[in-house]
């Protein structure tokens, strides 16, 4: 554990000129702020976290990470040789592949400012595969898990062979991010997906008015996204995560909406990834200080617009999870991806439904208790067989102090899923889980506002490039984005 100083020097850039520029990043009240000066273009101050008990707490999830054994850099001018550099601390645990700039949208919020031209980024297949390729050498752990993204990336009807594609090369987790528009138009497409070995759809789901669906995305796309969930659920692609842009003022009042829909398709919404508003792309940096939210907002509204039933202090950090996976390590000797992720770059729970309440599991089983207790049994373990055995008496004796079976749901034998989880943490073993819970989280990503070296630093999802590159993500859409779509786009004929 590692508790935070909310008075630190940082590196940061010009949100101009991209010049690395240190910054300052301090209390105000109960405000963490983050404030830097460019010798050209003057003063520059943001918001990084509206809550700054939460942000120190937070801190004390801190993973260190280690260097990574391969990487892609091409020097060490940290962010301006990605990568991944020498510097980096964490593998890649989600890597996206954009497959097109084309879209059938033209949102107002787009971070990929994504638009039609007579020019286009659009991978082909050989460089698709030359990219996955790159993704499962990374070393120590190969990446695991893949999201196809855009643009749109439905656009391509060759998208279930890249899906099929992926499968083949050994990634567990395929997922695409998509606007579902024409998954609402074509369940043959739908299907074909499931088929090919599609695991989740990201789906871009930002509210139930109107006037939130055009404010967001330019016109009122919601009965389009209703049509594709039925079409999903019709189809077997029963992994679905909703995934609302939150700006302030124009849907942060719909919060709990979705989270009440969610719930009630739970047969096919298995998550909820709440993404508040990045200030890159397309976005008007007029409207920044007015519409920036953080991930302590998005907490305020859950537990506002659920009526307590999930609080603030039922999320925790990305981090979180590390011990888990170093546990794993332990017990099997095979190496999991370690969640060294920065613990303000996202946070997340788990919601059980029963008997018309949401129960966090965080109500139930000792969370706080769970993460010290694996810390350390993980730190003593010497890798002995002996040791392994230790190790694992005493956490299957100290597991039941850390649960209280009577508040958990009913039918829920949370005692045997976790022992599970935390003996192999494989997909069969979160089956349970993901067909009982739903997943709650929120992921903010930086942009040349906010942007703070160290978060860059351990970032968990990077994107492949068809140069050979693995980039952070936050890093490609402030600094690579326009260069490598430049670089690698062909004519649209």
């Amino acid at each position: 554990m590692r508790f935070a100083t909310i008075d630190k020097v940082a590196t940061s850039l010009c949100p101009v000129c991209l010049r690395p520029v240190e910054a300052r990043i301090f209390q105000d009240g109960n405000i963490v702020r983050i404030a830097k000066n460019c010798p050209d273009h003057g003063n520059f101050e943001d918001i990084c976290w509206s809550d700054a008990d939460l942000y120190e707490k937070f801190y004390r999830y801190w993973n260190e990470g280690k260097e990574l054994e391969k990487t892609s850099s091409i020097g060490d001018n940290c962010p301006f040789d990605c990568g991944i550099c020498n510097h980096h601390k964490t593998g890649t645990i989600l890597a996206n592949i954009d497959l097109t700039k084309r879209c059938n949208l033209s949102c107002p919020v787009c971070f990929a400012n994504a638009e039609a031209s007579t020019k286009v980024y659009e991978p082909t297949l050989v460089q698709i595969r030359e990219m996955m390729t790159r993704l499962r050498e990374v070393r120590p752990v190969p990446c695991p898990a893949i999201q196809f993204s855009g643009g749109e990336p439905t656009m391509r009807e060759d998208l279930p062979g890249i899906v099929a594609m992926a499968k083949d090369m050994g990634f567990n987790q395929i997922q695409i991010a998509t606007n579902g528009l024409k998954l609402a138009k074509s369940f043959d497409l739908c299907q074909a997906l499931e088929r090919s070995g599609l695991n989740t759809v990201y789906l871009q789901f930002d509210g139930f008015t109107p006037e939130v669906n055009i404010a967001l995305r330019g016109g009122d796309v919601l009965p389009l996204k209703l049509k594709a969930i039925e079409n999903f659920r019709r189809s077997g692609l029963n992994s679905v995560v909703l995934v609302p842009t939150l700006v302030k003022g124009v849907n942060d009042g719909e919060v709990g909406e979705i989270i009440k829909f969610a719930v009630e398709n739970l047969d096919v919404v298995k998550g909820i990834n709440f993404q508040p508003i990045s200030f890159s792309g397309r976005v008007d940096q007029a409207e920044r200080l007015s519409k920036r939210i953080t991930i302590p907002d998005i907490f305020r509204l859950v537990e506002e617009q659920t009526g307590g039933e999930i609080t603030r202090d039922d999320f925790y950090p990305v981090s979180f999870v590390a011990p888990i996976s170093r546990l794993i390590h332990a017990e099997t000797g095979i190496s999991r991806p370690v969640f060294s992720v920065h613990p303000h770059c996202g946070a997340a729970t788990y919601v059980f439904h029963n008997k018309g309440r949401l129960i966090p599991i965080s109500r139930f089983v000792d969370l706080d208790g769970l993460f010290e207790l694996l810390n350390n049994e993980v730190e003593h373990f010497d890798g002995t067989s002996v040791s392994r055995l230790k190790m694992r008496s005493r956490i299957v004796s100290e597991l039941p102090r850390l649960i209280d079976e009577s508040g958990a749901p009913e039918d829920l034998n949370i005692v045997r899923m976790l022992l599970k989880v935390l003996k192999n943490g494989t997909r069969d073993s979160l089956r349970e889980i993901h067909k009982r819970a739903l997943f709650l989280g929120t992921m903010h990503f930086q942009d040349l506002y906010n942007a703070d070296l160290e978060r860059l630093q351990r970032c968990g999802i990077h994107y492949a490039t068809p140069d050979g590159r693995i980039i952070p993500f936050c890093t490609y859409n402030m600094i690579y984005r326009k260069e490598v779509e430049e670089r690698f786009s062909v004519p649209v004929s």
